[in-house]
């Protein structure tokens, strides 16, 4: 069987593809909600792996190409999850 999280981030992207029609974007979001509701993945940041999340956003703190406002979301990001932590 294919991985749910593998599953989810291909309807996901799908979702983000201007390329891809309402109807399929549709079927996306109907997929996504049952994976969900049956508890094989996880909404939002339950699918990213936390470790990853965490070295981006160090990594755009660093970036001298990003904005200071993608800066400060990120170092927010960075105190919210020592504060969960």
């Amino acid at each position: 069987m294919a991985n749910p999280g593998n599953v989810a981030g291909g309807h996901k992207a799908n979702l983000n593809n201007p390329n891809t029609s309402e109807e399929s974007k549709e079927h996306s979001r109907q997929v996504l909600d049952d994976l969900e509701s049956s508890g094989e993945v996880g909404g939002g940041d339950a699918l990213k792996n936390e470790g990853n999340v965490v070295g981006g956003h160090k990594a755009n703190l660093k970036n001298p190409r990003t904005s200071d406002e993608s800066k400060e979301h990120s170092k927010q990001v960075l105190d919210d999850m020592d504060a969960s932590a």
